[in-house]
């Protein structure tokens, strides 16, 4: 046997850890175990105890075996591990190295600098060390510089990757042309361009136009192709209605789930038809054919199978094919609307062909709002500008905290902002202009506005005259030509705003966008959940186009003739037992359309309205009595007073039809001790209706004598006047209007009695289809149309007339009354929100707290980084929770916000629960900058802790934070 092991080398054996023990005894020292001073017999020991432990390490398991080793390692000393590691190399060879980690940082860089920028975009992928080089500034300046683009700022000391994002937009947006392209535009080297003549040009510039209509017309057709709907679904569009169709374009019968075309041409303006129908360019005759009877399901119940409402308009294709706008051959129209107009989604469906919309949210900047219309237009200039915000007479909330008036317009940031939009609008010589949708030439502070605007801009600016009532028929009113006093020749009512939308979609919106906006407001609730990751303008887009389907406006025919025909039928099915109504009422109007074909005389029409009795007695005599005063060329003074008179008739009707249908049968109830309701009841709800109707009674006698005697130098201002010395009587309907409607309220649920003559009186013809809560609404909305009409009086009027100084009085008192009525409505809104957010949070404290309104709501992420001490630019955040973020004047809370799924349908509901509460006055706000970790991210520092949200998108988090600074700055002032 030999003394040393073979596998074991000379110079590790003689190492200093493998030294000879010296011991102190004479001989052994337990040398039955372990001789010591016999060499030979501790190495044949050894040998054989090294052999026994072998022999137990092969019948060990893998754990056993590597626990030996690790236990071997750690009680190793350092040149038996460097021995180890020695072994290990010679066993098994390295050979494959990381050269990024092998060489030093330089010659990493020095080698990916050959690589072209697509390859180092790949290294980028490969581990985030050589993402760290392959995106370094000295690799991507060198190829920046060279090609002209240099970074419009600074990079930050620890900030890397800026040229290589500069290098990446700028390739993105580089107008890149196929050999082919380039040879026709600039042509080659080896050959020389050739003039073309014009008619070479004209022919070329034919073919081009045709191979892209050509090109259009495939990718539509292999798009409806790749998302055409199940086999079966579809239903020919003339199948239901003849299927006469024109050239072109299908027929006027579209079903209802089929997406109207965008390129409806308008209606003559002066049809005698105006029924809303969905081909926006046939008209349809005033007889209604059978061809066109049809059964269709209430309103309700169409708005109640909203549930799969989804399906009905992203699954469906195309029925028409368009040119876009950019291929047309004349300048396109850009329109501006608010997304605070009521029922806006109605006016985005029915947007004509070749008009660029721009539906830009209210609480933004004007800077968010110019980036905005210079996305959209992408470089092309506008025909004409058209704006829809809300708005008045004397000026326009363009924006949240922007409002357009004469005050206002020379400020340096609206200033700025009209220069740059009217530089993309065609100058006035080419028939530019604007068209603003408020009713600003009606005063004088209004034409002022237009004037100074008009200056700044050098364009047209018309809007409407104002002659007209109603939520917004001051659109479908007379429109100034620019001079502001004169209206526009050769051009019917509304003829600007017809450039933009379709005919019969806006004449329904003006006259019941109010309407619309509370079926609009469920629709939004009920699908927005669906289409939250659309656009805003692609979700308007949706549920306006789901509205006018499923509600089926397209059919509602408001043709003169045919709404005398539905009227005299349905107040003579109301006279009989009918048990078929429907056949009854097909009957009675087919006998009326051959009455109406073969009358000749006047004795046929007294017959016949021997039967009628549709409009209030009061409202059929004033129109009566009055004879149509003697018209005068552009006399606009007397259309503002014919107006006046001819709104105030039509409200006298109205109020009086809360006394003839409720108040009278409610009191003769109560007289023949069959009470439906109480006295105090009765006089707490109708009886400040009668002191009204007494008064504007009077106030149209004195206004329909002077318009008898309708004269250059006839006054009317008096009589305001003393209307207005008079209006302590709407001072305390106002007071006690909602006292009033609280207690139909109540009534309503608590006495059947009172619920079954609502349910019988509600919606008739009496009350001009008008529930007694929309009656009661009538007040307000009459002031508003009074100091519309005073405006447009005193703006007509000279001021050297005699009726001049009381128009003013009276205007000047109604403009001070209308401001305490929205005073009223801001603060009965303000209520309503502040009891709303207090029930759905959950464990709130309590809200209604002095002087307290909600500004805004905002979802959220809560976020949560493991290591504070991380820069922030390093750091990386975990999604903790979701919350709600409602900021008040005072104070913001902050919620816990739950989503449940309901199943088997893709809606959710949203449960908060209460989380914080901080004061604004020891609040600030930090943005986080976007990086690879987060992004749309921001902090809010409360005085105990902190809070890291992030929005979904990142014009939330601009838009939130834009109303919470001024918030803070509020409440700080206030504060100090």
């Amino acid at each position: 046997m030999g003394s040393s092991p073979h596998s074991v080398k000379r110079w590790q054996l003689s190492g200093t850890d493998y030294e000879k023990v010296r011991s102190t005894s004479s001989d052994t020292r337990l040398s039955c175990w372990t001789p010591l001073n016999n060499k030979n017999s501790n190495l044949q020991l050894f040998e054989e105890r090294m052999t026994l432990v072998l022999h137990w390490f092969d019948l060990w398991t893998d754990r056993q075996r590597k626990h030996l080793l690790h236990s071997l390692l750690t009680r190793g000393t350092k040149s038996q591990l460097k021995y180890c590691r020695d072994l290990l190399m010679e066993t098994l060879p390295v050979t494959q190295v990381d050269f990024t980690a092998v060489l030093p940082r330089f010659l990493s860089l020095y080698v990916m600098s050959f690589l072209s920028p697509r390859d180092l975009c790949s290294a980028a992928q490969v581990s985030w060390h050589w993402r760290m080089l392959s995106e370094q500034d000295c690799l991507w300046a060198s190829r920046c510089i060279t090609r002209g683009w240099f970074l419009p700022y600074t990079p930050a000391e620890k900030e890397y990757g800026a040229w290589k994002n500069h290098y990446v937009s700028c390739v993105s947006t580089l107008d890149w042309l196929t050999p082919r392209e380039a040879a026709e535009q600039y042509g080659t080297l080896n050959q020389q361009r050739t003039l073309m003549t014009e008619e070479e040009e004209e022919r070329r510039k034919e073919r081009r136009i045709r191979q892209m209509i050509r090109d259009k017309l495939q990718e539509d057709k292999r798009q409806s192709m790749s998302t055409r709907r199940a086999w079966g679904s579809y239903t020919k569009p003339g199948a239901a209605r003849g299927g006469s169709t024109q050239t072109g374009r299908p027929s006027s019968g579209i079903t209802s789930s089929s997406w109207p075309s965008l390129s409806w041409p308008p209606r003559t303006v002066g049809s005698p038809s105006l029924c809303l129908s969905l081909d926006r360019g046939q008209t349809t005759s005033a007889a209604p054919s059978r061809d066109r009877v049809q059964t269709c399901s209430p309103p309700s119940e169409r708005l109640n199978n909203a549930s799969g409402a989804l399906s009905s308009f992203t699954s469906r294709p195309a029925l028409t094919h368009t040119v876009p706008p950019t291929h047309l051959s004349h300048p396109v129209l850009l329109l501006l609307i608010s997304n605070r107009i009521p029922a806006y989604e109605l006016l985005l469906s029915g947007v004509k062909a070749g008009v660029i919309v721009v539906l830009y949210d209210h609480r933004g900047t004007l800077s968010a709002l110019l980036a905005q219309v210079e996305r959209a237009i992408i470089g092309q200039g506008a025909q004409r500008l058209g704006l829809l915000a809300p708005g008045g007479t004397e000026e326009i909330h363009l924006l949240h905290r922007c409002i357009l008036s004469e005050r206002t317009l020379l400020n340096p940031d609206q200033r700025d902002f009209w220069e740059k939009l009217s530089g993309w609008v065609a100058p006035a010589e080419e028939g530019g202009g604007i068209d603003i949708f408020s009713p600003l030439a009606a005063c004088a502070p209004g034409a002022a506005l237009i004037q100074t605007l008009s200056s700044l801009t050098g364009l047209e600016v018309r809007t409407p005259m104002g002659l007209a009532t109603g939520s917004f028929q001051n659109i479908l009113s007379e429109w100034s030509d620019g001079s502001v006093c004169t209206r526009l020749s050769n051009q019917g009512p509304s003829a600007p705003a017809l450039q933009f939308v379709c005919e019969s979609v806006l004449q329904g919106w003006c006259r019941q966008a109010e309407w619309m906006e509370e079926a609009l407001g469920g629709l939004r609730g009920h699908l927005g959940p669906q289409l939250q990751r659309l656009s805003l303008e692609a979700r308007g887009r949706a549920l306006g186009l789901f509205l006018w389907e499923k509600m089926c406006l397209e059919e509602l025919c408001v043709s003169r003739d045919l709404n005398e025909a539905l009227i005299e039928g349905l107040t003579a099915l109301t006279r009989q037992r009918e048990t078929r109504p429907l056949e009854f009422l097909a009957g009675f109007l087919t006998r009326w359309t051959n009455d109406k074909e073969g009358e000749e005389s006047s004795g046929d029409k007294n017959k016949r309205a021997d039967d009628f009795s549709s409009a209030p007695q009061s409202s059929q005599k004033c129109f009566s009595l009055i004879p149509e005063p003697p018209q005068i060329a552009l006399d606009w003074r007397g259309a503002a007073a014919r107006e006046l008179h001819h709104s105030e008739c039509l409200y006298l009707g109205r109020l009086g039809a809360v006394l003839k249908v409720y108040q009278e049968p409610l009191t003769a109830a109560l007289n023949s001790n069959r009470a439906i309701l109480s006295y105090n009841d009765i006089h707490m709800v109708l009886s400040p209706v009668t002191q009204i109707l007494e008064l504007n009674r009077v106030f149209q006698v004195d206004l329909e004598a002077r318009l008898q005697q309708w004269g250059a130098e006839q006054c009317v201002g008096d009589v305001l006047v003393k209307l207005c010395s008079k209006l302590r009587v709407y001072t305390n309907y106002l007071n006690s209007y909602t006292t009033a409607i609280h207690t139909i309220d109540k009534c309503r649920e608590t006495k059947p009695p009172f619920r079954a003559f609502l349910k019988r009186a509600d919606r008739t013809l009496s009350t001009h289809m008008l529930s007694l809560q929309e009656l009661l609404l009538c007040p307000l909305w009459r002031i508003q149309e009074y100091v519309t009409l005073l405006q447009a009086l005193c703006l007509h009027t000279h001021t050297a007339h005699p009726d001049h100084t009381h128009l003013s009085s009276a205007l000047n008192t109604l403009v001070t009354f209308r401001e305490f009525t929205q005073k009223l409505k801001r603060n009965s809104e303000r209520d309503r929100l502040i009891e709303q957010t207090q029930q759905m949070i959950q464990g709130c404290p309590n809200l209604s707290e002095g002087n307290r309104q909600l500004i805004i709501t905002q979802d959220a992420a809560l976020l949560r980084s493991p290591d504070e001490q991380i820069p922030d630019s390093l750091r990386i955040y975990e999604h903790v929770s979701d919350v709600g973020l409602f900021l008040f004047n005072d104070a913001l809370v902050l919620t816990r916000r739950r989503v449940h799924h309901t199943p088997f349908t893709l809606t959710y509901q949203s449960t908060h629960t209460f989380l914080a509460s901080v004061a604004l006055s020891s609040l600030s706000v930090r943005e986080i900058t976007h990086t690879r970790y987060v992004c749309h991210a921001f902090v809010l520092e409360g005085p105990c802790r902190s809070w890291v949200c992030a929005t979904e998108r990142g014009e939330e988090r601009e838009h939130f934070l834009s109303v919470l600074r001024p918030a803070l700055n509020a409440a700080l002032t206030g504060h100090q």
